[in-house]
């Protein structure tokens, strides 16, 4: 191959929890780019949404199942997508879950599982792509942060993961940057998704009361929709970013942080 047709060939990209929402949004969107994109989530069957859906406009994907927060699956896993695409250089880390409750009632139990899924899977997404990415000397990772590292009520263990997101961003931009890999987050705030409305449904609340609420309170007037998020992923991955790294950048509608 000469380097014309490698600079020419689509670039590999990584969306975990990309079964739904955020993550289905940002792998359809990416594709639409011309990246061929591992769909990535827990159950590898609950993926072929998003990947007929890509494929479906014409783009390429695969689906991966996988446990983030798993060492050795998160090994096979990245394995499995060089063996069946190519070598990976973008990573979106967007595999989330939620075990909100007060402090006083919040077990160690749900403390470790969102701890587990947000900051060691991102941790051990980084550092597995990464080892790609440095001969490559190219890479893109956008970890998916949150408005609630902000803090938020009866959200003290997703709060502190999605901090720590942040955190091991800024470090991993100082790290890689020397080899062509910038490394960003995004916050998102309100987003319409089967999480939030899940949210709202625990707290016994009406999920199309509280968007109301929410868009009343946000200063574009609406509430995100996934497509947002993708939009701003989209461009933290392209070539034209190179020069953006190590930044959170908050997407919720108005002034935030």
């Amino acid at each position: 191959m000469t380097p014309t047709d490698e600079a020419a060939a689509p670039r590999i990209a990584i969306v975990t929890g990309g079964a739904r929402g955020i993550g289905a949004a940002i792998a359809r969107r990416l594709a639409a780019d011309g990246l061929v994109v591992a769909v990535l989530d827990l159950e590898e069957a609950a993926c072929a949404g998003t990947v007929d859906a890509i494929r479906a406009a014409g783009g390429a994907a695969m689906a991966i199942g996988a446990d983030v927060s798993d060492e050795a699956g998160v090994v096979a896993a990245v394995d499995r997508v060089v063996s069946g695409l190519g070598v990976p250089t973008v990573l979106i880390n967007n595999a989330g879950i939620t075990r909100d409750n007060l402090l006083h009632k919040m077990t160690v139990s749900d403390w470790d599982a969102v701890g587990a899924v947000h900051l060691r899977g991102c941790f051990l997404m980084c550092r597995e792509t990464q080892r790609h990415m440095v001969p490559a000397r190219f890479g893109r990772i956008v970890n998916l942060s949150s408005v609630s590292a902000l803090g938020n009520r009866g959200q003290a263990n997703y709060s502190a993961a999605k901090a720590g997101v942040q955190g091991l961003t800024k470090t991993l931009a100082v790290e890689l940057g020397r080899f062509g890999i910038t490394v960003n987050a995004i916050a998102p705030g309100f987003i319409d998704t089967d999480m939030t409305a899940a949210t709202a449904a625990r707290m016994g609340m009406d999920f199309e009361e509280v968007k109301r609420r929410g868009a009343e309170q946000i200063p574009v007037g609406r509430v995100g929709q996934p497509e947002d998020i993708a939009h701003l992923a989209s461009y933290l991955v392209s070539e034209g970013s190179g020069f953006v790294s190590g930044q959170v950048v908050y997407a919720a509608g108005g002034p935030t942080g």
